[in-house]
Formats: structure tokens, sequence, C-alpha cells
């Protein structure tokens, strides 16, 4: 009987069991259908959201690529534009080299009309000597030695005065056109030697934070721009170069002093012409400050003994001045060195070789300011200064100017040879420095009655030996005239070139 009870209750436990799991199970079922169904929920609103943030990244991408072809779009219009003003200007530069070809095609039919009537006056000339000769022969009844003799001489007499008048002509005619020629040179030589080297001798450029600093730089109706070049002595270009602004001169320390003037008016800010007086007058203390910087240096480098305060001063201008693209003063530091140790070398007087190099150029310091050369500038200068005329005679004559009084004048003049007229030193490469001294020597050689010649001086000066029995000391001037022409001509230098025409007559006899 309790067994059969603890049947039943066993069997009724396992039903209720039973029935629990299944009820669980049909909950968990419930719950998981619950969850993917939310899981589908969330998937479908995070595909939407992409969707959107997709669309609002292309509107993006298309406004930005809008906003890039517009920035494009005005970069391309201001480069057509600066396109057009460059195409402009070569215009304009064309239209002055068509007038400037014209100009020389006139030129040209004139020396040829000249050409044309020096040859109808040689043809009168022969036919003269011809008339003159028969009427001798025919009135005086002379040999024809002695017709041909008359003849000759009045001949050489008409041609003298010919070419003394021809050359008068030809020097009047010079003069007159030494100003347009020589502008014609300075504007060739300007525009062959590169922007660089123009703005190293004649311009100087000036940075600017922004364009709007150039209205506040001319001033109301100009004032400020026609009060900042009366204080400076310098013209201030104002164009539409971006930027920048230039000042140009043709005297580097006021050059200088203009711009540091003008750096400092457009670092301050303050533009007006109170304050432009004010900054010219303290920029001019500090560049003169700096230039006997410069010269104190230079002195102490070389181991000079003190000069004169008016020498230091222009010593210290030379810092701005160039040579054919060679700093003055650095040429003459170099040159002080040079003589010194070859001075040093033979026994001779270091400290006279050094003060006459370091003082060789000071002439060109000033030479723009007082009348002269500026070999006879620095000699003037040296003199009133006090130095000694051995000094005085290596200033004078490192050119050869002069008779040397001294071997140091020798060194020094040797030394300005090394480093002013060296390949390279100024400008010029060893080829077309060989090519040059080879080229003096072929002119020279191609005149008839020349033995041989030497160009000598580092190509300053060509030696020409002539055959005494050929050319005669009226034509060696002649000659040496032409050569220095045909030199002109084909030739391109720094500087001059002296043609020296050597004719020598030897007598040798043996005595037995």
């Amino acid at each position: 009987m309790i067994g059969a009870i603890l049947a039943l209750v066993g069997i009724a436990a396992g039903a209720y069991l039973l029935s629990r799991a299944r009820s669980i199970q049909a909950q968990t079922l419930d719950l998981l259908a619950g969850e993917k169904a939310a899981i589908e929920r969330d998937r479908a609103a995070l595909a939407r959201e992409t969707e959107a943030k997709r669309k609002e990244l292309d509107v993006e991408a298309k406004e930005l690529a809008l906003a890039y072809r517009q920035e494009v779009e005005k970069e391309l219009k201001g480069e057509r534009t600066e396109l057009q003003r460059m195409e402009r200007r070569l215009e304009q530069k064309e239209e002055a080299l068509d007038k400037r070809h014209a100009r020389l095609e006139d030129q040209e039919e004139g020396l040829r009309a000249k050409h044309a009537e020096a040859e109808s006056r040689l043809a009168d000339a022969d036919k003269l000597v011809a008339a003159q000769r028969t009427e001798l022969e025919r009135v005086a009844g002379l040999s024809s030695d002695e017709a041909r003799a008359t003849i000759f001489a009045r001949a050489e007499d008409e041609m003298r005065v010919e070419t003394a008048r021809l050359i008068r002509d030809r020097v009047e005619e010079a003069e007159r056109e030494a100003d347009a020629r020589a502008r014609d040179i300075v504007t060739l030589a300007v525009q062959r030697c590169a922007v660089d080297q123009v703005a190293e001798t004649t311009v100087s450029v000036v940075p600017i934070p922004s364009d709007d600093v150039k209205g506040r730089i001319i001033g109301r109706e100009g004032r400020n721009i026609r009060n900042f070049e009366a204080l400076t002595g310098c013209d201030l270009i104002i164009d539409d170069t971006p930027e920048a602004v230039v000042i140009s001169g043709f005297d580097p320390v006021r050059r200088e002093v203009a711009r540091t003037a003008l750096t400092a008016l457009v670092t301050d800010g303050r533009i007006h012409p109170g304050r432009i007086e004010e900054v010219v007058e303290k920029s001019r203390m500090e560049v003169e400050q700096r230039m006997k910087e410069a010269a104190d240096e230079a002195l102490l480098s070389i181991g000079a003994p003190k000069l004169h305060p008016e020498l230091i001063k222009l010593l210290g201008k030379l810092k701005f001045r160039t040579s054919y693209g060679q700093n003055v003063l650095a040429h003459s530091v170099e040159m002080a060195h040079l003589a010194g140790l070859m001075a040093d070398q033979l026994g001779l007087n270091a400290t006279l070789a050094k003060r006459g190099a370091i003082l060789h150029d000071i002439g060109k310091a000033c030479d723009h300011e007082v009348d002269g050369n500026h070999i006879g500038i620095a000699c003037e200068i040296a003199r009133r200064c006090g130095e000694s005329e051995d000094v005085v005679n290596c200033i004078e004559a490192h050119h050869g100017d002069v008779p040397f009084r001294s071997m140091e004048a020798v060194l020094v003049q040797t030394a300005d040879a090394i480093s002013a007229s060296r390949p390279g030193a100024r400008r010029e490469s060893i080829e077309n420095y060989i090519k040059r001294l080879e080229g003096l020597e072929r002119i020279a050689n191609s005149f008839g009655g020349v033995e041989k010649s030497f160009a000598i001086q580092a190509g300053r000066e060509i030696r020409v030996m002539v055959a005494p029995d050929r050319i005669d000391d009226a034509l060696a001037a002649t000659l040496a005239r032409d050569i220095a022409r045909r030199i002109e001509e084909e030739l391109q230098y720094p500087g001059q070139i002296r043609v020296t025409v050597v004719r020598e007559v030897r007598a040798v006899e043996v005595a037995k």
C-alpha cells in the first residue's frame, strides 16, 4: 500500500516537473524571440542612421569640392591677369627694341654715306696726284724719281692735314655723342648683368607685410614719400610688385640708409613726416656706426697702425662699394694681406705695403662727390691726412701710371693684379680670361709689321714689338690707335686695356 502511494507521488511529482520544464522552455523561447526582434529593430535603425550619415557626408563633399573649385578659378584668374600684364610689358620692350634697331640702322646708313664720301675723296686725290705728276714732268722736265719724290712729299703733307682734320672731326663727333653713347652702354650693361647684380649696385628691395602699407608709405597726397625721398636722396618705386617696395639710388650709402629707415618705419607702423625725419636720422647714425665698425675690423684683421679718422670714415664707406661685382673693402683687405706676406718674404717694410694696399682705392669712397679719378682723389686725401710720400706713391702707382719709388709700391700693384684681375675675382671665368688674353695677342699679331706681342698685367696691357725697318715712329702711334680700336670693337673686358707699341733699333758691330 505504501509502495503504491509512493509510486503515485513520484508520478505526480514527475508530471509537475515536466510541466514546469515545458513552461520554462516556453518562456525562454519567448525571451529569445523578443531579443531577436530588438536586434532586428536596432539593425534597421543603424542602417537608417548610416544612410543619413552617408547623405550628409555627400553634401559636405560637394560643398568642399565647390569651394575648392571656386578658389582654383580665382587663382587662375589672378595668374591670367599677371600673364596679360607680362605680355603688355614684353610688347613695350619689343617696341623699344624696334625703335633702337631703327636708330642703329639710321646710324649705319650714315656711316655708309661717310665711307662712300671718303672713297670719293680718295679717288679725287688719286686723280690729282696723276695730274700733278704729268704737269711736273711736262713743265719742270724732272726725272721720274724726282717727280715721284715731289708728289709723294706733297701728297703726304695733304694726307697729314686731311688726317688731322678727320681726327678732329671724329673727336668732336665723339664728344657730341658721348652722353647718349654712355647711356646706351650703361643700359646694356645693366640688362646683361642680371637681376642680382643690379640689385646689388643700384636698387634695394624692402619687404612689407601687406600691400596696404604702400598707401601709408605714400601718404596723403604723396607727402610721406616726398619727405622720405628728400631726406634720403633716393627714389622709392612703388608699383604692383606684391609685398615689396624698391629703393633706387646710385649712392650705396644713401641707399642703405633709406633701406634701414624704411624697414624701421614699416616695422613700427607709424609713418608720417615727423616720424620719417626721426627714423632717417637714426638710420644714418646706425649706418655710419656700421661703416666705422667695418673699417676697424678691417684694420684689426691686417694689423695696420691707426689711421686718421677721415681715412677710417672713407674706408668704412668702401663696405658698400663694388667694382665689377667685387666688394672694394674686401678687395683692399685681401690686397693688404697679400702685400704684407710678400713684403715679409722679401724682407721689406710690411707695414708700408699693408698701408698702401688698404688705402689704394680710398678715392672710390668719394669719387662721385669730388672732381677727378679715384687715384688722384686718394692721393690728395692721403697727403691731407698726413700720410707719407711712400704711401702716396703706392696709391698713385698701383695702375702703373707713374714710376715706382719703392719695392713696396711694386708689391701693392702686384697684390692688386692678384686680387682684382685673377680669373673669377670679378665675374669672369677662367675660359673667358684665357680667351681674352689670346684675343688681345691675336688682334695685335694680325697687323702688318708686328713681330710679336705679349698680353701682360693680367690682360690690362698689351705690348707690341714691331719691325723697325717697316714701322717708323709716326706709324707706331697710328698702329697703337688701330689696335686699340680693334680691341674695343671685338673684345669685352672690364676696365681699360693699355696698348704699348715698342719700336727698337739695334746697331751691332764686332770689334776685331
